[in-house]
């Protein structure tokens, strides 16, 4: 069973960066799809970017397009934020994707911007 581990969250002002960071518990190269979701008060779970099969063009929601990247590097997926808004602010989540074989969730973990 894959763990996910995220890391880096917390409480940071508007305009500051902040990196989260995933640790996965199996080869990443087995993962079709690496992705950050995050969850904002009220609202449903967005996605925010994913790393299909190891593109180096990436998704990321309109919001966030020239602020965050997405990268992976050893066993970790990361999301490096910057220029922060309270928009941002919400609960965010690892996600990654085995096609047929397994989906994870990480447990999520708090960004605060703020105003």
């Amino acid at each position: 069973q894959v763990q996910l581990v995220e890391s880096g969250g917390g409480l940071v002002a508007i305009g500051e960066s902040m990196t989260l960071s995933c640790r996965i518990s199996r080869d990443i190269s087995s993962f079709n799809v690496l992705a950050w979701f995050r969850q904002t008060s009220g609202d449903e779970r967005e996605l925010v970017a994913n790393i299909i099969d190891g593109s180096t063009i990436n998704y990321y929601i309109d919001s966030v397009k020239g602020r965050f990247t997405i990268s992976s590097a050893a066993n970790t997926l990361y999301l490096q934020m910057n220029a922060l808004k309270p928009e941002d602010t919400g609960i965010y989540y690892c996600n990654v994707v085995s096609f047929g074989r397994d989906t994870t969730w990480g447990q999520g973990i708090q960004v605060t911007v703020s105003s």
